[in-house]
């Protein structure tokens, strides 16, 4: 036999080889579960990028209501503002009701990382326009009874067939949204900030009865959050030292207005508070 015979030899040899390795890769069944596990894996992927993107939207909607509800202590038609941002939430309402299509059948907990940010910022936001409108805080349950979404389409039911006339449709099911308590806290936490900020602007326009609604209202969420102590979300822990800024905030600019609002031109208050604040925020920066 020649060398090139021989080299040919070999390459055939190589290449019937090659096919039955592969065959017996494909036929076997430690790489099938395996490609089982990729799609898997895959999947779930996918659905996590799906729920960050859903999310972030989600956030982005509820800043701007919140931007928008803070123009009603510089309005006289307060009603039109709390219209407008209805509208808005309807809006992130219905990016909710995606993440309760995406999560339809899953487990809430293995995707909750992917949405929570969102979650706790719409909290905010319902939270602040029902204090807005109602002075309370809005509980845990009226806000997932407004994440009920109904299915406009029906089920189709079997044809008539003859003499036997045909079933009615049947609704689909309806989509729900549940908040979870932790979600909750962590988005209440944060409405104390607003509530900081709106104490600052309706001093700046004039409103002194206001400021003292708020320090009321945030030492009675102050005081809830303390009987929560360590036993919530580990996240409540560095949310309730922010808390406590704003509250203190805000009873500092109660007692200026009760002990020099007499001596400061109403349009002069907020450049007092606003320098109060920077003193306060030094101070807390030395510390």
């Amino acid at each position: 036999m020649s060398k090139a015979d021989a080299q040919g030899c070999r390459k055939k040899c190589g290449g019937v080889q090659d096919l039955d390795t592969s065959a017996n890769l494909s036929s076997s069944p430690v790489i099938a579960a395996f490609k089982v596990f990729q799609q898997e894996l895959d999947t779930k992927h996918d659905k996590h990028e799906r729920l960050v993107k859903i999310s972030r939207d989600i956030t982005i909607e509820s800043k701007r209501t919140i931007f928008l509800l803070h123009r009603v202590t510089s309005v006289p038609d307060v009603e039109s503002i709390l219209k407008e941002s209805d509208v808005k939430l309807d809006v992130v309402r219905q990016k909710i009701a995606q993440i309760a299509e995406e999560l339809r059948g899953e487990d809430i907990y293995q995707f909750h990382r992917a949405f929570t940010a969102g979650i706790q910022e719409y909290v905010e936001a319902v939270s602040f326009q029902h204090y807005i409108r109602h002075r309370t805080l809005i509980s845990l349950e009226e806000i997932n009874a407004s994440l009920v979404f109904p299915k406009t389409e029906t089920v189709d039911s079997k044809e008539s067939t003859g003499d036997t006339p045909a079933a009615p449709a049947e609704a689909a099911p309806a989509l729900t949204f549940q908040v979870i308590p932790s979600d909750y806290l962590l988005g209440v936490a944060d409405l104390t900030g607003e509530l900081m900020r709106m104490c600052i602007g309706s001093v700046g326009n004039g409103d002194i009865d206001t400021p003292f609604q708020l320090s009321q209202f945030l030492r009675q969420v102050h005081d809830g959050f303390s009987y929560i102590g360590n036993t919530g979300p580990y996240e409540v822990s560095k949310k309730l030292h922010t808390l406590r800024q704003s509250l203190a905030k805000v009873e500092d600019a109660c007692y200026a207005l009760r002990v020099r609002g007499s001596e400061i031109p109403k349009h002069m208050l907020a450049d007092v508070f606003a320098s109060r604040d920077a003193m306060m925020d030094a101070d807390e920066g030395v510390a």
